[in-house]
C-alpha cells in the first residue's frame, strides 16, 4: 500500500487544543462489523462483556521539555527522549546551531548539562544536578504537548496530559486513549465484571515522526521498550481460556501486546524492545478490540488502526467523524474498534 492510501482531509478547527471539561466528557465512535454508532465515552462499560480483559499502558509522562541557554546566551530547547541513568539521557535539541561534543548548556535553577555524544537526531547529555533527572524535570520541566497543540503547556496539562493510573515515569507523549478514563469509568467496568491488567511502554517522540516514503514498506519504525508484568501474562492466558475478549486501551498497549506475541513461546514477562510496524495484512494474535483516539493523516498509527479494523472501515469511520465534527488527536474524542474478520481485511 502507498502512503497516500492513509490520507484524509481534516479541518484545522477539529484538532483539539484543550482537554474536555471532564475526562470522560468525550464522544465515542463505536466501529463494529456493520455500523458506525455515535455514543458518549461513559457508555464504554455497557459495550464490553463481563469477564473481558481490558489492558492499559501505565507509563507516566515526564515533564520532558526544558528551556535552556548556551553559555553565549543563545536559546536551546531540550526534549528528554529517554533517561538512561540517574543523571543521563538521550535528548532532542532545538538550537540555532547544533551542539558539538563536550558543549555545555545552562539549565534552569543554576544547573548545567554537557553533551557526550550524538546519534542522528538524539544527543547524549549528562546533567550536573543534585537530584535524579526525573525529579529534576518535575520541578524545572514542562509537559511536552504534541506539536499540533499550538499553545504553551499550563499547570492544567500536568494533570490532564496524564492518565489517572500513570505509574512508571518515562514517556514523552501520553498514551492518549487512556486520558478518557476517570475513577467512575474504571469503577463501572469493575462492577460489570471486566478484568484489567497493565503494560508499560514509554511512548517516545518517535510516535510523531512522519512517514516520508510513499512506499510504506521502506519506513523504518522507531524502537520502543515495553514491559509485560507476570500478572498481565497470566491474565491474558486466563482470558483466552475462558473465551473472553482482550481490549487494548491505545495503540501503544496494542503494539506491546502484539510485539510480545511474535515470540515463538508467546508473551513472556519482563522487558523487551520492539520496532514492530503494523500495517494492513498484519496477523493479530492477542487483541480483539481497541479503544483509541483519532490519529494524524499519513501516520503509522493510522496504518495500525487500518490494519486492525480494515482499511475501508477505517476510511468510513474517519469520514464520518469529520462530518460529525468529532474532536481529533491527543485531547480529542475516541473510538471503540472491533477487529476486522480476516476476510474483511483481505477484501480491503
Amino acid at each position: 500500500m502507498r502512503l497516500t492510501d492513509f490520507d484524509y482531509d481534516l479541518p484545522r478547527e477539529l484538532i483539539a487544543q484543550e482537554p474536555p471539561a471532564a475526562r470522560a466528557a468525550a464522544r465515542l465512535l463505536h466501529v463494529d462489523d456493520e455500523r458506525l454508532v455515535d455514543r458518549e465515552f461513559t457508555a464504554l462499560p455497557d459495550l464490553v462483556r463481563p469477564g473481558d480483559l481490558i489492558v492499559m499502558n501505565d507509563t507516566r509522562v515526564l515533564a520532558a521539555r526544558v528551556h535552556a541557554r548556551k553559555p553565549s546566551g543563545g536559546r536551546v530547547e531540550l526534549l528528554v527522549e529517554r533517561i538512561v541513568g540517574e543523571r543521563e539521557a538521550w535528548v532532542q535539541v532545538r538550537a540555532s546551531h547544533a551542539l558539538r561534543e563536550g558543549a555545555t548548556i545552562d539549565l534552569p535553577g543554576g544547573a548545567s548539562a554537557r553533551m557526550l555524544a550524538r546519534n542522528e537526531r538524539f544527543f547524549h547529555l549528562v546533567f550536573d544536578i543534585d537530584t535524579p533527572l526525573d525529579a529534576w524535570l518535575a520541578q524545572h520541566g514542562e509537559m511536552p504537548l504534541p506539536p499540533y497543540v499550538q499553545r504553551a503547556a499550563t499547570a492544567t496539562d500536568r494533570e490532564r496530559y496524564q492518565t489517572i493510573y500513570a505509574r512508571a515515569p518515562g514517556a514523552v507523549a501520553a498514551p492518549t486513549a487512556g486520558l478518557h478514563f476517570d475513577a467512575a469509568t474504571l469503577a463501572a467496568l469493575a462492577q460489570r465484571g471486566v478484568q484489567h491488567a497493565f503494560v508499560t511502554l514509554h511512548v517516545g517522540a518517535g510516535t510523531f515522526l512522519p512517514v516520508r516514503d510513499d512506499d510504506i514498506t521502506r519506513h523504518r519504525m522507531h524502537e520502543e521498550r515495553y514491559e509485560l508484568p507476570a500478572a498481565t501474562v497470566d491474565a491474558l492466558a486466563a482470558a483466552r481460556a475462558r473465551g473472553a475478549k482482550v481490549i487494548a486501551v491505545g495503540t501503544t498497549t496494542l503494539r506491546a501486546l502484539e510485539a510480545a506475541a511474535q515470540a515463538p513461546e508467546g508473551p513472556t514477562a519482563g522487558w523487551a524492545a520492539t520496532s514492530l510496524f503494523i500495517t494492513p495484512g498484519f496477523r493479530f494474535r492477542i487483541v480483539d478490540r481497541l479503544v483509541t483516539n483519532f490519529h494524524l493523516p499519513r501516520s503509522t498509527l493510522l496504518m495500525l488502526v487500518s490494519a486492525f479494523a480494515g482499511t475501508a472501515r477505517t476510511r468510513a469511520a474517519y469520514a464520518h467523524a469529520v462530518a460529525a465534527r468529532y474532536r481529533f488527536f491527543s485531547y480529542g474524542d475516541a473510538m471503540l474498534l472491533d477487529r476486522a474478520r480476516p476476510c474483511d481485511a483481505v477484501q480491503d
